[in-house]
């Protein structure tokens, strides 16, 4: 093998000026070399046609970035490149070009190789080659996104409380609708947009080709908590309780009053009574006495054969404190809760075992195989579902609690038993935990507070499951247990339906949200207090016209988190302090931060006064996605009353009111004292109080006021010459009357400037007595104002 003679590669100066060519870099050197080579490829390009042994030469090796710079770069390649190559980065295209990639060729000396990529294997298990599975032979250019990620922060969203009457027997003799039985559920649009829908259908039918093994990979996949599976426990349904029960404070295992106060106390004499049926082979039981061990006694109902319960197989909790019935014949029963004179015999021992009261709560995990039939699972489990529902209001004694899985809620039947759950319970709330398979459909109607007087529902229930087994045999069954226009008479309960079967289950961390909307900005500025106004202090309020005021009814102020909906929280602005749940009911857009407290306001006086919480803005940060933090404290202000206006709802009573402060500016700052008057608050035993009165006259008691500075690091001042107020910079010592754009205070500096005069001890209303004379008053304040009105 002969080496290479030519000049260009003879040089090691000359080879290493080759290298820093191909690896597209600009030399910025003048040097005798650099002419050399330059007029080496000028001579190449202008001979190519007429020289055959330049055409040899040239053809003798693999093209280089440098043989064709004048048509391609490696940018030029990369910016050029067709949609077809997008998928690919900048960096393995660039790579590509090195080696003389050009689009329509392939990389052989003569560009004979294969000029398409070689596509990645899309073989699904082991069939047989060139098997196509429907559904799974899209494009594999997916547009990946990584949000939601998988977070175990989890929401409660209630549905709003029934404010109907129970119905009673009159009112439902009617309500049964027969006709011919459904095997269908693609029509079941009502609750369900019809898209969604078919969407939904088609995705499951996928599924219905792929074998267990690729199954079951898809699922471990899929479900970030696959692999916690039963920890400790018999199977994965005693972590879904230990999940479910957590998210409601343990409403089960701990249940408590409406004051907060635990109902059960382990030091008392009184046991916790629950049950669970159809939930073999007891994984929830098992959670349930591993918690509260032998403080709780269990009753439990499932079919008998090869789910029955499993007792020897409990492995962290005693199963000596759990006792299975099976219904009519006891524990010779066949426990098929289908069987009327089953629930009977249940409720029946229960009662006798539980002094006639009933279990504190009832769990319900009924299922069965639907092998072939998955779309239409909620369709064959009516009548499980129903029965579950009908032994938890037979069983759970007043105040009690009831948790059951169901299925799609897509069909008016079971939209129709869950309306007289919400009925029937003082709190109704569907629920995915985030344990449970996403993939699959269940969910959990979980309720809270039993009401008294639901009997005739129970009665009506129970004839209802009568008339179902009656029509087994036939071609007829029972289609509608509440007709529709009751259910869309109630909109609360209708439009949550509709919420819970359109919108897939919402998972979100305010943190993480929180620190999405506020990317580059230091978290401390958060936790900032505002400087206390007093004696000492009271010169940061010059000049006066840098500042506005709003009083405060609060002792503290919080940042308000939404993400959409209901789902809002409150942070009070430490690191070490939680996203808390709000439990005020209000609903705001998605993705906005705002600064406020949160008010009790009272409205007339005597016994026609009324107390609500509302939630007043001090400032604005985000609103629904738009970042308003560099804005003029005057414009965020504006933006927020805007979005008030926006958001509010006067049709709606029930929900909290959001206000946006009254803005003073300082000098103005004798019109608060206007509004200030003493009123008897029922609370004060008697005596007068101070409050501020509002624009919409309501009135809370005044904690304070905020002053904020609104520029920085200019300063405002009042020309007497020419009776205006101007801006000044003390560095550039420039004055001007417009507003210039850099004098803007952002959030960060208006919050950490901002200044809280407390009004405890000092006299702000001329009722009042001084009591401090170290508290500043009302005169003292003033008095300062107009001595520093001007510069």
């Amino acid at each position: 093998m002969k080496r290479r003679t030519d000049p260009e590669y003879g040089s090691p100066q000359k080879r290493q000026k080759k290298r820093i060519e191909e690896l597209g870099l600009t030399l910025s050197s003048t040097s005798d070399d650099e002419t050399q080579l330059n007029s080496n490829h000028a001579t190449q390009d202008s001979s190519a046609t007429s020289s055959s042994e330049s055409d040899s030469e040239n053809s003798g090796r693999r093209p280089t970035l440098s043989t064709f710079s004048n048509k391609f770069s490696a940018d030029s390649l990369v910016e050029g490149t067709s949609s077809r190559y997008s998928m690919y980065s900048s960096v393995s295209q660039k790579l590509m070009a090195k080696m003389g990639f050009r689009e329509g060729e392939g990389l052989g000396r003569y560009g004979q190789g294969r000029q398409e990529i070689v596509e990645a294997s899309q073989q699904k298990g082991r069939r047989g080659l060139g098997l196509i599975l429907k559904g799974f032979d899209g494009e594999m250019n997916i547009n990946w996104q990584d949000e939601p990620e998988a977070s175990a922060y989890e929401q409660v969203d209630w549905c709003p409380e029934c404010t109907t009457e129970i119905p009673d027997a009159e009112e439902m003799k009617d309500w049964m609708t027969i006709g011919k039985r459904k095997l269908v559920i693609d029509d079941e649009t009502e609750f369900c947009g019809k898209e969604l829908l078919q969407s939904m259908l088609q995705c499951k039918t996928i599924f219905d080709v792929l074998d267990g093994v690729e199954m079951r990979r898809a699922r471990t996949r899929s479900n970030p908590y696959e692999m916690i599976r039963g920890a400790f426990f018999l199977n994965r349904a005693a972590m879904k309780m230990a999940n479910i029960d957590y998210v409601f404070d343990h409403m089960f295992t701990n249940p408590k009053d409406s004051r907060g106060k635990p109902l059960i106390k382990e030091s008392s004499a009184e046991l916790l009574y629950f049950a669970d049926v159809c939930a073999g082979p007891g994984g929830f039981s098992e959670y349930v006495l591993w918690r509260k061990k032998w403080h709780a006694k269990g009753f439990g109902m499932t079919l008998k054969g090869p789910n029955d319960f499993k007792l020897e197989d409990f492995y962290a909790a005693s199963s000596e404190l759990f006792e299975p019935y099976y219904g009519e014949g006891g524990i010779e029963g066949d426990g098929d809760i289908t069987r009327p004179e089953n629930i009977s015999a249940f409720q029946q021992f229960v009662l006798d075992n539980t002094d006639q009261k009933g279990v504190h709560f009832l769990m319900a995990d009924g299922g069965f195989s639907v092998e072939g039939q998955e779309n239409i699972q909620e369709i064959l489990s009516k009548q499980l579902t129903l029965c579950q529902f009908l032994t938890g209001l037979s069983v759970i004694r007043t105040g009690g609690h009831f948790i059951c899985k169901t299925f799609d809620l897509f069909t008016p039947f079971s939209v129709g038993l869950v309306y007289l759950l919400y009925c029937c319970f003082e709190c109704v709330s569907i629920f995915k935990p985030v344990t449970s398979r996403p993939a699959n459909s269940e969910r959990y109607v979980v309720c809270r507070g039993l009401k008294a007087g639901i009997e005739e529902v129970r009665d009506y229930l129970f004839t209802v499951n009568i008339k179902i087994n009656q029509l087994r045999n036939s071609d007829q069954d029972v289609n509608l247990v509440v007709p529709l226009e009751v259910i869309r008479d109630d909109h609360d309960f209708y439009h949550y339906m509709i919420h819970q079967a359109r919108i897939a289950p919402f998972s979100s961390d305010p943190l993480s949200k929180f620190y999405e909307l506020t990317q580059g900005t230091n978290i401390e500025i958060f936790s900032y207090k505002s400087t206390p106004l007093n004696s000492k202090t009271l010169h940061k309020i010059r000049p006066v016209l840098d500042y506005r005021c709003m009083v405060s009814g609060s002792d503290d102020q919080k940042f308000l988190l939404s993400l959409g909906k209901s789902h809002i929280y409150t942070w009070l602005g430490h690191q070490s302090d939680r996203w808390t749940k709000l439990e005020l009911k209000i609903e705001l857009p998605r993705d906005t931060l705002l600064c406020v407290e949160i008010v009790p306001e009272l409205k007339g006086e005597g016994k026609a006064r009324r107390k609500i919480h509302a939630i007043h803005i001090l400032d604005a940060l985000v609103l629904n996605g738009s970042d308003v933090r560099e804005q003029h404290f005057n414009q965020r202000i504006q933006l927020a009353e805007k979005f008030v206006k926006a958001v509010s709802k006067p049709s709606r009573p029930d929900m909290s009111p959001i206000r946006v402060k009254e803005v003073y500016r300082l000098e103005d700052m004798e019109k608060i004292f206007l509004r200030l008057e003493m009123k008897v608050m029922k609370s004060s035993g008697g005596i007068s109080q101070l409050s501020y009165t509002g624009r919409d006259d309501r009135h809370f008691v005044p904690f304070g006021l905020y002053i904020v500075r609104t520029v920085n690091p200019w300063t405002m001042a009042f020309s007497k010459t020419s009776n205006k107020k101007f801006f000044y910079n003390k560095t550039t010592q420039h004055a001007t009357y417009k507003l210039p754009p850099e004098s803007v205070a952002p959030f960060h500096i208006c919050y950490f400037s901002r200044l809280f005069w407390k009004w405890d001890d000092g006299k702000m209303h001329d009722s009042q007595k001084k009591e401090d004379s170290e508290k500043l008053s009302k005169e003292t304040v003033l008095s300062f104002i107009r001595q520093h009105f001007t510069l």
